[in-house]
């Protein structure tokens, strides 16, 4: 049927219309974070997960991140985040398990590096509180390089071991048991 309003109805009718819904905000918000993830190709799956990050001052803001890490970030040369550090730093912040995949000189190791950081807050006494684990010498040593670099000026004391032996005589014969 046809419908018959006057003009001053119509003009009241589209004023209501125009009102955004929190479903529809939350929608166009959807609809956002998925188009920047298609533009920098950061494919994603899992439910509830956080929004990827465009810049690194968004860290700091968001999350909270030391203000020496983020000099740290920026003395390196780091300006904008990579495709795999804009998605897997918020959801490691926000401690969930990630798997994540990229490409070699991606980024990698500065998107663990930054919340493994982050989630110990500051330095303490009580021995080991965080370990990684690499497959080959050579990715553990780019990985000691860069988490010395990140922690510079921080308190942390980043170290690399790769031999049980050497391991006794510089952290003690008990460390084993100890740690």
């Amino acid at each position: 049927g046809i419908k018959w309003m006057s003009s001053l109805e119509a003009k009241f009718e589209d004023a209501k219309d125009k009102k955004p819904t929190a479903e529809k905000l939350e929608r166009l918000r959807r609809e956002k974070v998925n188009r920047f993830r298609n533009q920098h190709r950061i494919n994603v799956q899992g439910t509830d997960l956080p929004d990827p990050i465009a810049t690194f001052e968004q860290l700091q803001k968001e999350y909270k991140v030391h203000p020496k890490i983020m000099e740290n970030i920026q003395a390196a040369g780091f300006h904008v985040p990579t495709p795999i550090q804009m998605q897997a730093i918020p959801v490691m912040l926000h401690g969930r398990e990630l798997l994540a995949s990229a490409p070699t000189g991606s980024g990698k190791t500065l998107a663990f590096c930054i919340p493994l950081l982050t989630h110990l807050k500051q330095p303490r006494n009580k021995g080991f509180r965080a370990l990684i684990i690499s497959p080959t010498r050579e990715l553990a040593s780019q990985t000691h390089r860069e988490l010395v670099k990140l922690a510079e000026g921080t308190g942390f004391r980043i170290h690399m071991i790769h031999k049980a032996a050497e391991a006794a005589k510089k952290f003690g014969p008990k460390s084993s048991k100890k740690f």
